[in-house]
Parts: C-alpha cells; sequence; structure tokens
C-alpha cells in the first residue's frame, strides 16, 4: 500500500479517536450542566454552546473514519446483483459523485471559516467563544474525507481493496 494511502489513514484513525472523544467529553459536560442547573440552581452559560460545537466538530472530524472502516449505511442491493468488474465501476462512479460533493462543500466552507478567523467573530452568549475554533471542524474534516475518499478510489482501482467490501460470491 502506498506511504500516502497509510498516513491518510492514520490521520483518519487519528482524527476518529478525536471524534470520539469529543462524543464523551459531551457527555460528561450535559451532566455537568445538570448537576449545576439541577442541583445547584445556577444557570448554566458555556455548556450548550460547547456541546453543541463539539458534536459538529465529531460529525466532521469522524466521517473520515467511518469511510475508512465502512461504517456508513450502505444499501447494497445492486452491487451484490451485478458482475465483480461492474461492482468496481459503479463503486469508483459513487466515490467519485461523493468527492464531487465534498470538494463542493470544502470550498465554501473555506471562506465561512476564513471570514470568522479575519473579523474575530464570537458566539452572542455570555461566553462569547470564538467562532473559528470550532468551525475550523468543518474544513479540516471535509480535506481528510476528500483524502480518505480518494484513498478509497485509488484502492478500489488498484484492486487493493474490494468495492463495496464485498468478495466474489463462491458458486454453489
Amino acid at each position: 500500500m502506498p506511504g500516502w494511502v497509510r498516513a491518510v489513514q492514520a490521520l483518519s484513525r487519528l482524527f476518529g479517536v478525536v471524534a470520539a472523544g469529543l462524543i464523551l467529553l459531551s457527555v460528561f459536560v450535559v451532566c455537568q450542566m445538570v448537576f449545576v442547573r439541577a442541583v445547584l440552581g445556577h444557570s448554566s452559560i458555556w455548556q450548550t454552546e460547547f456541546v453543541t460545537f463539539s458534536l459538529v466538530a465529531a460529525t466532521f472530524l469522524g466521517a473520515p473514519y467511518i469511510l475508512l472502516t465502512h461504517g456508513h449505511v450502505n444499501v447494497d442491493v445492486v452491487p451484490l446483483m451485478v458482475s465483480p468488474q461492474a461492482r468496481r465501476r459503479l463503486s469508483i462512479a459513487g466515490h467519485l459523485v461523493s468527492l464531487a460533493f465534498c470538494t463542493c462543500f470544502l470550498y465554501a466552507a473555506l471562506p465561512w471559516w476564513h471570514e470568522t478567523w479575519v473579523t474575530g467573530q464570537t458566539t452572542p452568549s455570555m461566553w462569547r467563544a470564538r467562532l473559528w475554533i470550532p468551525y475550523l471542524s468543518i474544513p479540516v474534516g471535509l480535506a481528510l474525507l476528500c483524502l480518505q475518499l480518494i484513498a478509497r478510489i485509488h484502492l478500489v482501482l488498484t484492486r487493493r481493496e474490494l468495492a463495496f467490501g464485498i468478495a466474489k460470491p463462491e458458486a454453489p
């Protein structure tokens, strides 16, 4: 396997761990928020925004890992019905469409993130979190997702990975 593919896969695994950590941290923050509000009778200031931003970041940063591990929802009725060659073409076509979408999304997200960086935008709450920090997860996650899609296309094209992860059916 080429070194660049291994590097992309390693980054996807790393960001998968980061995404899982963000989800776990969000659970703890929600518990802390409930304690502060219900037991201590204080209002929450930063917790809701933190959890929202963390879950969005986990979604975008974890997406490449999900693609790497075939963890996404997959309807494989058609791939199961066609020949292995047609299955490869179908897989490549699907990944190219996904890559086009993610590239367009990344192209739109970069200026959006950059604007928050340059203007120093913050949330309107008392916490006044700098928006460029949570917004950064969107272009970073999308860029890595694009790289993971390119790696997947390469692996299917070079026959180092099975299209849709489906092995050739055995004869009865």
